[in-house]
């Protein structure tokens, strides 16, 4: 680069010096020369005369102040601003610009994409629209006219309530109105043509609220769950959290061309179709999850984000873990809250911890930014959400929303910090979160060691914590965190117990670790209990324990709690999987597990569910967390071996498993979904015993299982990722059905990315070539080269490959779209962890990008920090 990005630091933040009372946009639509005219009503703040406006990519064509156009010599434009040398204290400024929305590749700002045109504007897009104050702390009452062709665009949308027409030879406008101030990140603006789904709601206060989910032309019949998963989020956040519409309308478009999952636009919320298209023909079981929770999550955002937002980008899980946690118990609330839990709890522990481990670590609310959008990411989003989550722990229901709407009271209309959230908890609660405030301000994992005494003649028993967590970038002194511990007993009997602590005569179910060292003592035990720590997940850190495999599975027969249970299969897993990694031998199955896994799978009464969780092993890149210098081969090998013996060991259980499924059944139930889940999961298994005829007739007839994703994606997952005899065939055919659907055609590409198979380099790269994918699409780029980025073995084959096709790949995206680059970037980042061949291969790679001419903020950033820190 010719200029070094420069950062900014949540510590230098000041106010704005202006507000915008009002903002009216006026668009004259045009492929490549649109017209922008943006009056504003401001107001200076303080005594700085000079107003400095945000923009980019912009075609600047006048500027006026209280209807004087500006000479040339009474303002200047950079490439990143336009500064008015002097401006009086309360005025109108009048903007006009051109944009080019068919160019703009970025798809950020206003873009033209598959004949819509649609915005995105977080976190700093609305520079690429319109000179602005593009910062989330300016909030302004937007009046919004689109104007277009009528025959292309007979729908004109934007923020607010529609209030104004007009039609004009062959083009139209419409006028929308937001009466609520906001940021520019929340205007949205979309004109295309597609199919309405409409339906209403009736807030508790009467409010008629007109709904509409706009969607691709003969794509209507595939938005109805999202519909239905709308007005559910509307009648929870009204009956959990007593937040209320406050629109007359609400809209939800679904586009094609998207980076984000969606965003939550006031009153207009654009969404990647993936996050609304379903049915049971093209969509899984998790596709219809997956709609429930983001519809949720962005529905939920009009309050936590939109009536009440960021001061400033360094606050970002203010709005974003709150909404997650609140889109979780959503979730939860309507459907399977165990198995929710559980799969939280794998992102965190997969993802989260390998992002708190690297080189980009950073606290929930960071402290120096380069390129905001490189903090979308799961530490800000998933371990936002936890910590939120032990504020609910620690206060418990009623006291947490007792501060939520402490919360809203205080600060409804306004743009807030993280810590106005947790004083509001504080005061709600009436208790001392002084020390909980360092989950906002500290990166990292803290690790909890743990030892335990039991004194048969004083009958007591005793916990000893020790919590510690490792150094990050720019944070070498941890202090000690405020960490919440559920806790369940059972004794050697697999029976629960209750256990008191010294000098209290309740039962304890959390342990509140607050020192570097505490020791927890019981009272009045009579034999030793086993004590079964971190129960629901209850706080982001890694547990060190060691314990004998007979109290795991007294844990897992004993302890109500599913994330108990589930973590304890995981940890003899592990065990097994290590061992063979560092014996260099080969896996050893555990027969007691067997044993118990064998008992559930023939009881047709258990949770299926559950059993299906039971059964999952860890994965590859789970595993190699638990390594300093990742062994990648060695865990491969591992791994393959423990499913190869799981599939030996429980045949005849995985069939009866699998026999339960109805393959008839389209029902979304959670008993339905819970058997389809367990049926996949014994398929898994079984598709791994390649030669036996019975396994290929199986998983024929569930592959053609007529008008079910779940199940015919189940399948083609099942033997490509076996390498079954069947799989070429298989994949041939799901293509042939599907090539005219690009969200089916994308699972096809990713189940083919992720297969723990040699030769997936070669196969992904051909893959690009394929009428399948389109590298001016992030669906698709997700799918295939995202998906290959977390296939561990073939990522990091020693030759190299995998890095060459993933740093070309990057490189290509640098100048289109550097935001889908740098997501495909970030699982390269721990190269230091890897052994000294495929370190040497991946720095080189690395080097080579960060010489590259023009690179993009978003990747400057984290290669320069991959390869600077120590």
């Amino acid at each position: 680069m010719t200029q070094s990005p420069e950062a900014k630091y949540r510590l230098n933040y000041q106010a704005p010096g202006f507000k915008i009372h009002t903002t009216e946009l006026n668009f004259h639509l045009d492929d490549n020369h649109t017209e922008v005219v943006n009056r504003m009503d401001i107001e200076r703040l303080s005594d700085e005369l000079a107003l400095q406006l945000d923009g980019e990519n912009l075609q600047l064509v006048g500027v006026a102040i209280n209807g004087k156009t500006l000479a040339e010599s009474e303002f200047s434009i950079s490439d990143k601003h336009l500064i008015i040398h002097e401006v009086p204290e309360r005025f109108e400024l009048l903007v006009e610009t051109l944009i080019d929305p068919a160019g703009n590749t970025s798809l950020e700002g206003l873009y033209k994409s598959a004949g819509t045109f649609c915005t995105q504007c977080e976190a700093e897009g609305f520079r690429k629209i319109t000179y602005y104050l593009d910062r989330p702390d300016v909030l302004s009452v937007f009046t919004t006219t689109v104007n277009a062709t009528r025959a292309e665009h007979p729908y004109l949308l934007a923020n607010g309530n529609p209030i104004a027409e007009h039609n004009s030879g062959d083009r139209h406008s419409v006028t929308w109105h937001d009466p609520h101030p906001k940021p520019a990140y929340l205007f949205a603006l979309v004109a295309g043509d597609f199919d309405l789904l409409e339906d209403s709601f009736t807030t508790k206060e009467d409010r008629e609220v007109l709904l509409q989910v706009f969607v691709d032309k003969g794509n209507l019949p595939r938005a109805k769950h999202a519909m239905a998963s709308l007005i559910n989020a509307m009648k929870w956040d009204e009956s959990r959290f007593n937040l209320i519409y406050d629109l007359d309308i609400y809209m939800i478009v679904a586009v094609d061309f998207f980076n984000m999952g969606a965003m939550e636009n006031k009153g207009l919320n654009i969404f990647n179709s993936k996050y609304v298209l379903a049915d049971s023909e093209t969509a899984t079981d998790q596709d219809f999850l997956n709609v429930e929770s983001v519809i949720g999550h962005e529905y939920f955002h009009n309050w936590t984000g939109n009536r009440i937002t960021c001061r400033d980008w360094f606050q970002l899980s203010l709005k974003e873990g709150l909404t997650v946690f609140r889109d979780q118990e959503f979730s939860a609330d309507l459907g399977m809250r165990a198995v929710n839990r559980i799969q939280d709890a794998r992102i965190i522990r997969t993802h989260q911890f390998e992002e708190d481990s690297g080189p980009m670590a950073h606290p929930i609310r960071p402290d120096r930014v380069v390129e905001m959008n490189n903090f979308y990411t799961v530490t800000v989003y998933n371990k936002g959400a936890e910590v939120i989550r032990m504020l609910h722990t620690l206060l418990g229901e009623a006291t947490f929303q007792k501060g939520m709407a402490l919360y809203v009271e205080r600060h409804d209309g306004q743009a807030v910090t993280c810590e106005d959230f947790v004083k509001a908890m504080e005061d709600a609660g009436g208790i001392d979160l002084v020390q909980f405030r360092n989950w906002y301000s500290q990166a990292g994992t803290p690790r909890v060691t743990v030892s335990e005494a039991y004194d048969a003649d004083q009958k007591t028993y005793s916990l000893k914590l020790t919590q510690s967590t490792p150094a990050t970038p720019g944070q070498q002194e941890k202090h000690p965190f405020h960490i919440p511990l559920r806790v369940e007993f059972v004794d050697s009997s697999n029976n629960p117990l209750t256990l008191n602590l010294a000098g209290q005569t309740s039962p304890i179910s959390i342990l509140e670790l607050k020192e570097q060292t505490h020791e927890f003592r019981f009272e009045n035990v009579t034999s030793k209990p086993i004590a079964g720590l971190l129960a629901d997940f209850s706080a982001p850190v890694r547990l060190d324990f060691e314990r004998p495999e007979s109290e795991l599975l007294a844990i897992i027969a004993g302890c109500s709690d599913p994330f108990l249970r589930w973590d304890a299969v995981q940890q003899i897993y592990l065990a097994a999987i290590k061992q063979a990694i560092e014996g260099e031998s080969a896996v050893r199955m555990p027969e007691q597990l067997v044993s118990v896994l064998q008992q559930e799978l023939a009881n047709p009464d258990t949770d299926a569910a559950m059993n299906a969780l039971l059964l999952q092993i860890p994965g590859e890149e789970a595993v190699s967390q638990e390594y300093e210098v990742i062994p990648v081969e060695e865990i491969c090998r591992a791994v393959a071996e423990l499913r190869l013996a799981m599939a030996q060991s429980l045949k005849a259980q995985l069939m009866l498993a699998w026999e339960r499924i109805d393959l008839t059944s389209n029902a979304l139930t959670s008993e339905a979904i819970a058997k389809r889940m367990l049926g996949n999961t014994a398929l898994g298994y079984l598709a791994l015993l390649n030669d036996e005829k019975s396994v290929t007739e199986v998983l024929l007839a569930q592959f053609n299982a007529a008008g079910n994703m779940t199940l015919q994606f189940g399948a083609l997952h099942a033997a490509v990722h076996a390498n079954h005899l069947s799989a070429p065939q298989l994949l041939n055919e799901f293509a042939e059905q599907w090539h005219g659907n690009t969200l089916v055609m994308d699972k096809w590409l990713a189940v083919q990315a992720t297969a723990p198979i040699s030769g997936s380099v070669g196969a992904v790269r051909a893959l690009t070539e394929h009428s399948a994918f389109n590298w001016g699409n992030p669906n698709r780029i997700y799918s295939l080269l995202a998906s290959f980025t977390h296939n561990l073995g073939q990522l990091h084959q020693r030759s190299g490959e995998g890095y060459e096709f993933v740093i070309a790949a990057i490189k290509r995206l640098n100048n289109s779209n550097p935001q889908v680059a740098s997501r495909l970037l970030s699982p390269l980042l721990k190269w230091r962890r890897l052994p000294t061949t495929q370190q040497t291969k991946l720095k080189s790679e690395l080097l080579g990008l960060s010489r590259l001419d023009n690179l993009a903020p978003d990747l400057y950033e984290k290669v320069n920090q991959t390869l600077t820190d120590n």
